[in-house]
């Protein structure tokens, strides 16, 4: 019987919710601003249970000694000083701005340019002209490139000066963009639109309960 509370609430907000992007009657509208003032209330709560979940796992590495436990303590270090100085002087502290741009800034600089070199590989490893369709991504891939340099337009009229297009390179990159790449993108995008109302139908109706834990 606990679960049918939840179950009961998604239910009817879901509902509720539906019904007010479909009416602009007053009501309706006032319904939606109230619906989303309380989630405004309650996305504080979820910071808090999520903090508590960080500790708790970081709390259980350190405790068994698993592999780089060591950076838990990293983690509660880093979280002990920014609370201790940014609770009392709040955000912006000249201490708590320094943290942020010469700590955070260049750890999260260096996370994304990690990924340069996993994008590099995975490059190499799909644009092995080996099939058609990788045959087209190599050319398609060389010819954005080419067109996103300085040098793109000056390279294009020199080896295909036969082809009537001046700044060909740019032009060639601008029209895969706006064709191909975005008719894709916009099947991408309805896929993914698709998926989410039907993932929606399922929680509204109580079909997917996986957000309640357990085995149900």
């Amino acid at each position: 019987m606990k679960r049918q509370g939840p179950l009961a609430l998604c239910f009817l907000f879901g509902i509720a919710l539906i019904f007010t992007q479909f009416s602009p009657h007053s009501v309706s509208q006032k319904l939606y601003e109230e619906v989303i003032d309380w989630g405004l209330i309650i996305t504080p709560f979820a910071l808090v249970l999520a903090v508590v979940t960080l500790i708790e796992t970081h709390i259980t590495r350190v405790r068994r000694r698993t592999e780089h436990w060591q950076y838990s303590l990293v983690v509660f270090v880093g979280m002990a000083v920014m609370v201790l100085i940014g609770i009392p002087f709040g955000p912006q502290n000249s201490i708590v701005e320094w943290l942020y741009n010469n700590v955070q800034v260049p750890m999260d600089a260096t996370m994304f340019s990690l990924l340069a070199f996993f994008i590099a590989s995975a490059a190499y490893r799909a644009f092995r002209a080996r099939t058609f369709e990788a045959t087209l991504l190599l050319v398609t891939a060389m010819i954005v490139m080419i067109g996103n340099v300085p040098v793109g337009d000056l390279a294009w009229n020199t080896v295909l000066s036969w082809i009537p297009l001046e700044d060909g390179a740019s032009k060639a990159r601008q029209w895969i963009l706006d064709i191909p790449n975005l008719a894709s993108r916009r099947g991408i995008i309805l896929g993914v639109s698709l998926g989410v109302i039907s993932q929606s139908i399922r929680i509204i109706l109580g079909i997917e309960r996986s957000y309640l834990g357990g085995g149900d």
